[in-house]
């Protein structure tokens, strides 16, 4: 499955993600990611489809931020291009939870002993050495700063972060819930029915977000307040939960 990101004329991303969507290796690393949280462990979703999700979310908060007026830091930092800041955040992305086929404990530095091998290959040919080895840095850095305790210290790294929890729509929360069982994970989740990502009016990003229950505000209190406080850009969000029409109901009844 492809990445299917709007490349906007960067011919560096397009080299990258069209070597990520033809990498055997990476494909089967997303569907094991799979195996252990579906099959094994019965949680939702940390495959190829929530990283396609991901990965294209991050990109728009990129863009936006950089249309606010926001420097990526790889940009003030070591001089390179906001071209290469989505390469940053696509392949982070892409990459941010293929530990999950070591096991779900401690994914996020698991998934670093599997990541450079892949980003080596995937940059290789578009860049020198100087760059790769600057750009894969900053990778491993967006990967391991996604943990909800670890602060980035990077835009890149902050907007992959943020990314990663607002993959929430029709039942996606992050916070990992077994499906089928009524507990107030599962119930919030079902709670959140749309993501509405934009420029924001007072700074760069709105971020929108249609709930059908109010108990979604557990999804929105719990792992997305907490991520973007600890993204280090929360200061350039806008955040709106709210009940649009009449409240549903979504379970009739929970006994123990």
């Amino acid at each position: 499955m492809g990445l299917n990101l709007p490349l906007h004329g960067n011919e560096r991303l397009e080299q990258v993600v069209a070597k990520v969507d033809a990498s055997e290796r990476l494909a089967a690393l997303w569907a094991a990611s799979n195996v252990t949280a579906i099959d094994r462990m019965h949680i939702n979703d940390h495959g190829p489809v929530h990283v396609k999700i991901v990965a294209n979310i991050a990109l728009k908060l990129l863009r936006l931020l950089v249309d606010g007026g926001v420097t990526p830091s790889v940009v003030a930092d070591h001089r390179l291009a906001p071209e290469d800041a989505e390469v940053i955040v696509a392949l982070a992305a892409a990459l941010h939870d293929i530990g999950h086929v070591i096991h779900r404990q401690n994914h996020e530095e698991l998934s670093l002993i599997l990541a450079p091998e892949l980003i080596e290959e995937f940059l290789a040919g578009t860049y020198g050495v100087r760059e790769l080895t600057i750009l894969e840095g900053e990778i491993l850095h967006a990967i391991h700063a996604h943990r909800r305790d670890i602060q980035p210290l990077t835009i890149e790294a902050g907007v992959v972060k943020v990314a990663d929890a607002l993959d929430m729509e029709s039942g996606r929360a992050r916070i990992p819930f077994t499906a089928g069982e009524p507990t107030i994970h599962s119930v919030s989740a079902m709670a959140i029915k749309k993501v509405r990502i934009g420029a924001g009016e007072e700074r760069p990003v709105k971020i929108e977000i249609e709930m059908t229950n109010s108990a979604g505000i557990f999804q929105l209190d719990n792992l997305l307040r907490e991520k973007l406080k600890n993204s280090g850009i929360a200061q350039y969000f806008e955040v709106i939960g709210q009940i649009e029409g009449e409240e549903k109901k979504i379970v009739n009844r929970y006994t123990i």
